[in-house]
């Protein structure tokens, strides 16, 4: 399926809520989230919000083979783009604060790392602690969430706010540096519970 800047922006249009982005992802800043993730060592991973795949494919090449690894997508124009990049991946169409519904479903009670493409700033606080609350619930103790955030979106009260719950909520939270090739630039953080 070809899949370029129009279609995607055609998908923000319809839904700016769930999309929240107007170009995929670069390769600078999918090698960036996926390193951070360290990923070899995950045995169950889940990935929110994979849009077109570009971050799913980055982690089924540095996923152990015996890891779980599910995505949800709540986009079935996404979901189809992302399993014709990655036949075989296995996603789930439906909200991630449902995730450990799909967990359950692998034999799962928690998850070792979430890697997300949400659009946090695009969420009002209610979608925001849902959300965070639901990938406290699942996190393994150590575990880890990623997620990135434009530069730019730190201007924003809902980008602050998110910035701001995250750090209060885990332990640990690190910011990356800037992913400039990005458009528009973006940094990732990596919260550890």
């Amino acid at each position: 399926m070809n899949f370029g800047i129009f279609s995607f922006l055609t998908e923000l249009v319809k839904n700016p809520t769930r999309t929240g982005s107007i170009a995929p992802s670069c390769e600078d800043l999918c090698n960036l989230i996926t390193d951070e993730a360290d990923l070899d060592n995950m045995q169950t991973v889940i990935e929110f919000g994979p849009g077109t795949g570009v971050f799913t494919e980055k982690i089924l090449e540095k996923i152990s083979d015996e890891a779980t690894f599910f995505a949800m997508e709540l986009n079935p124009t996404f979901i189809e783009v992302t399993k014709d990049r990655c036949p075989g991946v296995v996603i789930y169409n439906d909200s991630a604060e449902n995730s450990k519904k799909y967990l359950e479903i692998h034999g799962k009670t928690e998850c070792d790392c979430i890697i997300s493409g949400l659009p946090w700033t695009a969420f009002g606080p209610k979608l925001q602690d849902s959300l965070l609350n639901s990938i406290w619930d699942i996190l393994s103790p150590g575990g880890r969430f990623l997620t990135f955030s434009y530069s730019h979106s730190l201007l924003f009260p809902t980008a602050k706010r998110f910035r701001s719950k995250l750090k209060s909520m885990f332990p640990e939270v690190v910011e990356s540096k800037t992913v400039w090739s990005n458009f528009p630039p973006a940094f990732v953080y990596c919260a550890k519970k």
